[in-house]
């Protein structure tokens, strides 16, 4: 048997609608792990939130990997050692805050388990804070308070306005900085080459495989470096459709036990 890795986004994908792994899902994940394969959770999520998942999937007990703020972080599960992760250089900050504040954006950083937010948080940041279950600060001196190295800045705005900013902001620091799309509304800044498909190629270099043995599975704009990198790129039912448009298979939605299905016909013995 050729060992396989599973790696999944967590919203959209691992959890349902109501921000959980089912019953079905959770018992097909440990089965295929019982049977020898890896798992990997790969998300824009800070690293603390993603720790609940983590414990849930008793990923800590078992092993696996953690790829958080997309993968400029990745932890050993058991050991809970950093093993890999990339800076924002600091220079960029102030220029990002500069153009979120003329355009009325939400910025935001990360300073442990605290979310910073340059400005008053509005509802895309509430939803960022809430789903990771971390508090948020307000810090009216962002640009002088950020002195420490940070694995990501997020942007925030109304969809449409967002896809407008991604678009200026790829011409304005391209160069140094990767920036793409979570969400429609979540404008992920990222340290430049920066992607799920890159740390998750450090990760298995690292374990002498290759995206041979890589199942992925997301719904969502940065799961689609991952999905093209894999073997077999997964898009789930309730995908994006650019990232439908990028899967080798489309699995039923994340309501649907659509992880059940992938797991079925992908890691059968």
């Amino acid at each position: 048997m050729m060992k396989k890795i599973l790696v999944l986004d967590i919203d959209g994908t691992l959890t349902n609608s109501k921000k959980q792994i089912t019953e079905a899902t959770k018992q097909a994940i440990w089965g295929l792990m019982d049977r020898g394969h890896l798992v990997a959770l790969a998300s824009g999520r800070p690293t603390p939130g993603m720790r609940r998942y983590e414990k849930e999937l008793e990923l800590d007990k078992r092993g696996g990997y953690l790829l958080s703020y997309n993968g400029a972080r990745v932890v050993e599960c058991i050991s809970g050692e950093v093993v890999h992760q990339n800076f924002l250089p600091l220079q960029v900050v102030p220029k990002l805050y500069e153009f979120a504040k003329e355009r009325g954006a939400g910025l935001i950083t990360y300073d442990g388990d605290i979310v910073i937010s340059a400005f008053e948080p509005d509802e895309y940041i509430k939803l960022e804070a809430g789903i990771n279950w971390l508090p948020i600060r307000h810090e009216p001196e962002f640009v002088e308070y950020v002195n420490y190295d940070i694995n990501k800045c997020l942007m925030t705005a109304p969809g449409e306005q967002a896809y407008g900013y991604e678009k200026e902001l790829q011409e304005l620091f391209g160069d140094i900085i990767s920036i793409y799309r979570s969400e429609p509304f979540f404008i992920e800044i990222m340290p430049k080459n920066i992607n799920k498909a890159d740390s998750l190629d450090r990760v298995l270099k690292g374990m002498g495989m290759s995206s041979e043995q890589a199942v992925c599975c997301g719904d969502g704009y940065n799961d689609i470096s991952m999905i093209k990198y894999a073997k077999v790129g997964v898009a789930m039912g309730n995908a994006q459709p650019a990232v439908k448009e990028a899967a080798d298979y489309i699995a039923p939605t994340n309501d649907e036990d659509g992880l059940v299905d992938v797991i079925s016909k992908f890691f059968e013995e």
